[in-house]
């Protein structure tokens, strides 16, 4: 085959500016969005300085260059993140991960083997983030209270949920990306599951790879919330006015909050101190000083209709956190975090995290709540927090994942009253794309409407649910793709592969052209490579004069199969931080798992479209 015609000098500008976009997405010191703006204003910028007309007569303008923040794609994905932050916030996916943690007691093999299928169940309709967080504090606790190392269990979990995403239209951003693209371009659009049998059947392969072989590659690891021995606090109790204890002896008092509390001391007033005997009386504004798990405080708490007092964060110490809805929550400072080093009266919890400090926990040392030592206490990676907040901002910090990781949440004051609520309307969403009663823009739409109206979430709440990265990735990523297939810059690139691959039958050509997404979505961001790969792929199939589909899904699922490196997808970062993996136990794991995917999709793409 003869060597392409070359370029002409725009398509040799955009594809030069597509191997800076490349390497600016790499760059982690660089944000996600300030690489997309600089991207988009030097297409919109350069094209309308040096304008372009096609040969069809098409100028390009550079208004074209920001139609991606109204593409239908873009919609779809804000309006998912909206419904699917709906599920986290009203605790919606909590009763699957108490029914797992209570399998994990006593079928831990099987519930692992669970826990991949959910995980990559659940993936397969929501983003994965909020999946990852919900898992991560079930087998972190799991592990605490067996003495085993996580190690085996996290790292397989994460990946499952990235193995599950691939299987619709709606699992990932991705996948959302080159439907639309591939639509725009005239290929006949995706339904929501054309695409999920090949995934099914490659998936299933992985969960088995996950489930019986990676947890015995993984070496053990001691995670940075490792610690095994039982979490025990030391916490102050107001007895309020209403209180029983009040005007009870202290054994009295120890009786009506089940007999186990064991009593340090009796702070009265502003400096008296009172020993802990058996029959001293105790009086309103008494603090109590008590060890003991978060479970049995809470339980103290509501027997004598104390509060939980803590005076750590500066301020009036009589200031209480009793607002009705407070949750009691076991939070870990992650390996990473901004607060490891800082001292607890600079963290400033409250004011960062919406959170009160009641106690910490260091392996077997205890600290002393409403006490100077608590406040001077400088703060380490894998310390355990008992803390007290609101509901929302519980599940806020737990969709956050960044600095504090939850690991116990459900010691809830009143719960919330919407997660069934939160649950239909994603059914809803589902069922009306599944059956392609309305595009999935319009049907996630609806729901984020509907999420608000019903009050599973506030516009402040659905707001701070759109991530600016996603938004400008994909809206730079679209820009790229449209100015590579005006300019002929994709029909070129697809040539010069074609070229490269002389000789090679159609199976191997698509195969390569899957292997070389794979490498891409593992060192860049998976949006880029499947928006950059979708054009090319189009062009190739094109070319060689075979069926669109199955070039369109190499691109789509080799874009998926970020299970390599842990920068390659935002929950492989999590996941290594609460895991305390290396990058080399990513490589261990990951390359084989994308080897293994790419092997079987490519079998059955083969097979599938008769190539």
């Amino acid at each position: 085959m003869s060597l392409p015609t070359p370029p002409n000098a725009h398509a040799v500008a955009v594809l030069l500016l597509t191997l800076v976009a490349l390497a600016l997405f790499t760059r982690e010191k660089i944000p996600l969005q300030t690489s997309s703006v600089l991207i988009l204003v030097t297409l919109a910028t350069g094209f309308e300085l040096f304008p372009f007309v096609g040969p069809d007569g098409h100028a390009l303008h550079a208004k074209e260059f920001f139609y991606g923040f109204g593409h239908e794609a873009l919609v779809a994905v804000s309006t998912l993140m909206i419904v699917g932050q709906a599920l986290v916030r009203t605790g919606a996916l909590e009763p699957v991960g108490r029914g797992l943690a209570q399998l994990w007691r006593g079928w831990p093999h099987l519930s692992m083997l669970l826990t991949l299928l959910i995980g990559a169940t659940l993936s397969a309709f929501m983003n994965n983030t909020p999946i990852v967080v919900l898992m991560l504090p079930i087998l972190i606790g799991v592990a605490m209270k067996t003495g085993v190392s996580p190690s085996g269990m996290l790292m397989p979990m994460g990946l499952a949920t990235l193995v599950g995403g691939m299987s619709t239209t709606i699992g990932t951003s991705t996948n959302l990306l080159v439907v639309s693209v591939a639509a725009d371009m005239g290929v006949e659009p995706f339904s929501m599951f054309d695409f999920a049998l090949p995934a099914v059947l490659a998936g299933s392969v992985a969960i088995l790879y996950l489930w019986l072989l990676a947890p015995r590659l993984l070496p053990e690891r001691q995670p940075p919330m490792g610690d095994t021995a039982p979490r025990i606090f030391s916490a102050d109790i107001l007895l309020a006015e209403n209180s029983p204890a009040v005007g009870l002896p202290l054994s009295q008092a120890v009786a009506k909050g089940g007999g186990k509390m064991q009593v340090k001391r009796i702070q009265r007033g502003s400096g008296l101190e009172i020993k802990p005997l058996p029959d001293v009386v105790l009086a309103s504004g008494d603090r109590l000083l008590v060890s003991d798990t978060a479970h049995n405080l809470q339980e103290y708490k509501k027997a004598l209709r104390a509060t939980l007092f803590s005076g750590v964060e500066g301020g009036d110490e009589t200031e209480l956190f009793a607002a009705h809805d407070q949750q009691i929550a076991e939070v870990a400072i992650i390996a990473g975090s901004e607060l490891d080093g800082q001292r607890v009266s600079d963290a400033r919890l409250g004011e960062k995290y919406n959170l009160r400090l009641l106690a910490a926990h260091r392996g077997h040392a205890v600290t002393v709540a409403g006490s100077g030592e608590l406040r001077q206490r400088i703060l380490r990676a894998g310390d355990v927090l008992l803390v007290q907040a609101s509901v929302a901002n519980i599940s806020a910090l737990k969709s956050n994942g960044r600095d504090l990781l939850v690991l116990d949440g459900k010691i809830d004051l009143p719960r919330r009253h919407h997660a069934k609520r939160a649950m239909a309307i994603m059914l809803g969403v589902v069922v009306l794309a599944g059956t392609g009663v309305m595009p999935i823009a319009l049907s996630a739409t609806i729901g984020a409407l509907l999420v608000v109206i019903t009050g599973c979430l506030s516009w402040r709440d659905a707001t701070r649910s759109l991530s600016s990265q996603v938004i400008f990735i994909v809206v730079a990523s679209l820009a790229l793709g449209s100015a590579l297939m005006a300019t002929g810059a994709a029909d070129f690139v697809a040539r010069v592969f074609l070229v490269l691959a002389w000789g090679l039958s159609a199976p191997w050509i698509l195969a390569g052209l899957m292997l070389l997404m794979v490498i891409m979505t593992n060192v860049v961001s998976n949006n880029a490579a499947a928006v950059i790969g979708t054009p090319i792929a189009i062009n190739i199939a094109q070319r060689l004069g075979l069926p669109i589909e199955p070039f369109v899904l190499a691109v789509l699922f080799g874009a998926n199969l970020s299970y390599a490196t842990p920068m390659a997808y935002k929950t492989n970062l999590l996941v290594m931080t609460a895991g305390g993996y290396t990058f080399g136990d990513f490589l261990r794991i990951g390359v084989p798992l994308s080897l293994l995917m790419w092997v079987v999709l490519s079998a059955v793409l083969i097979v599938a479209y008769q190539l």
